[in-house]
């Protein structure tokens, strides 16, 4: 990759807010989750141990999909709490402390790749016959001080999918990999 091309932000498109999606785009959304596994896969596939120490900005790739992993199952978990708590405040974490943990820098991606799919097929389960006053449920964020309704929370983390694949993509196209 030429030194001085500069990684950008948002390969995939900047994250665009829906506060209230419709029925539509719940549907859209979730269908992204559901196929976000074999998108995963499929863009990590054949790479190399080296490969998946290169950097993109902060992460290497073995980094970002440990996050995405990570990530994926506090949300469910907080669409669970949501969904049989009355506005329940969500426990964050520091993902940037733990994509330093050793077990992502250098751990292996398959178990994070299974737990990605695993996670996935629930969630997507669970939202599947979500009704629309469930995904108008919501759960307070203490760093933020907002209260998120699940549609919004929905919104976001089918962007995240699409956010670090494509800083995966990126990365092989401007690597010819």
């Amino acid at each position: 990759m030429p030194a001085t091309l500069q990684a950008p932000r948002d390969p995939a498109g900047a994250f665009v807010p829906e506060p209230n999606p419709d029925a539509q785009q719940r549907s859209d959304f979730i269908s992204e989750i559901e196929s976000a596994p074999t998108a995963l896969r499929a863009v990590v596939a054949g790479l190399t141990e080296d490969q998946l120490d290169t950097r993109y900005k902060n992460w290497s790739i073995r980094q970002i999909v440990h996050h995405l992993a990570d990530s994926h199952v506090h949300s469910y978990i907080r669409f669970k709490w949501a969904l049989t708590e009355d506005q329940p405040t969500i426990k964050p974490y520091d993902e940037s402390s733990s994509a330093m943990l050793e077990d992502s820098l250098s751990g292996e991606i398959e178990p994070a790749l299974a737990l990605y799919e695993a996670v996935h097929a629930r969630w997507v389960q669970l939202m599947r016959i979500m009704s629309e006053e469930e995904f108008s449920r919501s759960f307070h964020h203490p760093e933020t001080g907002r209260t998120v309704q699940l549609g919004e929370a929905l919104c976001y983390y089918a962007w995240h999918c699409r956010h670090h694949t494509g800083q995966i993509k990126w990365l092989r196209e401007q690597h010819g990999w």
